[in-house]
């Protein structure tokens, strides 16, 4: 089969994206709403886009009524967040963030879930969290007709649970991903998880 994205509709053009460029790691941020308490939600448009200065991207649409999600609205008010990669065993939790609350209802409540101190960042994360980004904004971007929000992350400070790390035969650390055990995201409602990890050495 052979798609011309240009004959698509917007929304033709995403399904079709969202099932082709998988897996999708799954930003799971926390940010501070005004009130004081905090939003959680799930984002697959993530990635790190540089290492000097280190910078995470995670790209934000807009609610159903247009206007823009509260993820966006706390990190332009107030630029501290914590990026979380969460694993098999909080799936359900995960999932259940991405539902749309109003602004002042915290997502950590409705589902139970607790925090914990971050040394090195202002806000929490989540408890149970094996891996952990304590982010500053960087620079919030606009792009498209949506449009979508490109927000830019600093990382200050990573926490990684000791039971997921080691050291490599350089003496390096060493996430060991199948102990991170982190959830990917595929197309409509479908999430993968890791089957077997390759290694493989990159040709000299």
């Amino acid at each position: 089969m052979y798609i011309n994205i240009d004959e698509l509709t917007p929304s033709q053009a995403y399904f079709t994206l969202i099932q082709s460029v998988i897996p999708r790691p799954i930003a799971w941020v926390l940010s501070e709403n005004a009130s004081g308490t905090f939003n959680l939600a799930p984002f697959s448009y993530f990635n790190m886009i540089c290492s000097d200065p280190p910078l995470l991207m995670i790209s934000v649409g807009k609610k159903p009524d247009g206007t823009f999600k509260d993820t966006r609205v706390n990190i332009e008010q107030r630029p501290d967040y914590v990026i979380h990669n969460a694993h098999r065993a909080m799936l359900e939790s995960l999932n259940a963030s991405s539902a749309t609350l109003p602004s002042e209802v915290s997502e950590l409540n409705q589902i139970g879930l607790s925090t914990t101190a971050f040394p090195g960042s202002r806000l929490p994360r989540i408890e149970g969290c094996r891996l952990a980004f304590a982010c500053t904004r960087y620079s919030i971007q606009e792009i498209g007709a949506v449009p979508q929000s490109l927000i830019l992350g600093r990382v200050k400070a990573v926490y990684l649970d000791d039971k997921i790390i080691g050291q490599d035969s350089k003496g390096r650390l060493k996430v060991h991903a199948d102990r991170l055990d982190p959830i990917t995201r595929l197309g409509g409602s479908e999430y993968a998880t890791f089957g077997e990890i390759v290694s493989i050495l990159r040709p000299k």
